[in-house]
């Protein structure tokens, strides 16, 4: 259908599911949120699948974070039913019994970013930027904080998550955020391949493999979520969101006029 944002192409047992906002460098909204988390669930379910790999449409972004329109118009009320929205696209990821891949073939930040470390696997060119902008925006970084604990210390995630600043694919490899680097134009087939090498595998031992890393890490998942909640509460309360998305806003119509 014309309004779907997420798309799904089989390659023989592997499912690749891609973003499909390109002209907001795929940024996650309302539509892309309740698509995706039901494309996942669907796929998870699917017994000819046995792995997936998550990529963006284009190459300028796997995916942008947040959508700043929908930024804008938020109201302090709908804080709580986004947020839960938000988290039930994570979940949908950490839910996969099968392999995840993340293609990340340009951008990703903010919610970008933290669907991207929800994976098992992270794919990216050197060059690509990625990170926790979520200050900047006048939000709280605490998912990606937390999500970032998985897998750096304290010393990384404190500076990527209190300057906001995007680090490169290469120091993200170097610090191990994410697992492999391929050239910017093979990103994409290096993650398949991955994805099909990942779904010949033993499938049982792989689900309760994640099934463990899951006990391992939800509780501390299920904490940051309603540490989130209570945090933007607090940020939107304060109007920094909303009055930065609207001079952002403001700034893209100019120059785009």
């Amino acid at each position: 259908m014309s309004n779907d944002v997420v798309s799904i192409v089989r390659d023989d047992e592997v499912a690749i599911v891609t973003l499909k906002r390109p002209e907001r460098m795929n940024a996650v909204n309302g539509q892309l949120r309740s698509q995706l988390t039901r494309a996942l669930g669907a796929l998870n379910d699917a017994p000819d699948v046995g792995a997936i790999v998550l990529t963006g449409d284009g190459d300028r972004a796997f995916c942008a974070g947040q959508d700043l329109m929908e930024s804008a118009g938020m109201r302090w009320e709908d804080i709580v039913t986004w947020l839960h929205a938000q988290r039930d696209m994570y979940q949908a990821v950490r839910n996969l019994n099968k392999p995840c891949v993340a293609a990340i073939n340009g951008v990703a930040a903010g919610a970008g970013f933290q669907l991207a470390l929800c994976a098992d696997i992270r794919v990216i060119a050197p060059e690509t930027r990625i990170g926790q902008p979520e200050v900047k925006a006048g939000l709280a970084s605490i998912v990606g904080s937390y999500l970032m604990t998985l897998y750096v210390g304290l010393t990384h995630n404190v500076a990527m998550s209190l300057t906001g600043d995007l680090i490169t694919g290469q120091r993200a490899y170097d610090i191990g955020l994410v697992t492999e680097l391929a050239d910017a134009d093979k990103v994409l087939s290096v993650a398949v391949s991955k994805a099909h090498e990942m779904a010949a595998l033993p499938a049982t031992a792989v689900r309760v493999s994640k099934q463990r890393f899951r006990e391992m890490t939800q509780s501390g998942f299920d904490d940051a979520v309603l540490a989130g909640v209570r945090a933007q509460l607090e940020c939107y309360a304060q109007g920094e969101p909303q009055r930065f998305a609207e001079r952002f806003l403001g700034r893209s119509g100019r120059s785009a006029g």
